[in-house]
């Protein structure tokens, strides 16, 4: 019986994905440490749909800034776990709607004109991405990471012909 309620404590277990999403936004230089604390607590908790997102006079900067500040360090988080081949990149793109789900699109860009590959698409509606407590955002946050991290581990470990014959050079 232990056993069990150890492994459901290893699974239920994730980073503290506010901390990380605040520490990312301080140490890109994009805010200041209360600015980024506020921020995050301002867009990410609260009543839906998120009335900061709507009723700017900007909509569309300010929900790619936001759908960017919550991604990027989610597949900047994997591509530290799982280590790029050198000369390779992730990159997250957004298809911004202002009236149903934008797209965050997580794309694998291998380097020396291999083909790119997509690890991730997610549809979210912006205004939406509000949640009732920290276990939410936590949740929500590894769901992402975790599909990066296994699509980035499929997409790096599986051998081309042009690995193999370098290796055998």
């Amino acid at each position: 019986m232990a056993k069990k309620t150890i492994s459901a404590r290893k699974q239920t277990a994730t980073r503290n994905w506010i901390a990380y999403l605040c520490e990312a936004l301080v140490t890109s230089g994009t805010m200041p440490t209360w600015e980024a604390a506020t921020y995050l607590t301002e867009n990410l908790f609260g009543e839906k749909p998120n009335p900061r997102l709507l009723s700017t006079t900007n909509p569309y900067e300010v929900t790619s800034q936001f759908l960017q500040r919550l991604y990027h360090p989610l597949v900047e988080a994997a591509s530290r776990d799982i280590p790029l081949p050198e000369g390779a990149m992730l990159h997250v793109f957004t298809d911004i709607s202002l009236t149903g789900k934008s797209a965050v699109l997580v794309v694998y860009l291998p380097g020396n004109t291999q083909p790119h590959q997509l690890l991730m698409l997610d549809a979210a509606k912006a205004w939406e991405l509000v949640f009732t407590d920290s276990e939410d955002v936590n949740r929500w946050a590894e769901e992402r990471y975790r599909r990066v991290k296994s699509a980035l581990t499929a997409a790096i470990g599986k051998p081309t012909h042009a690995k193999v014959l370098a290796a055998v050079s």
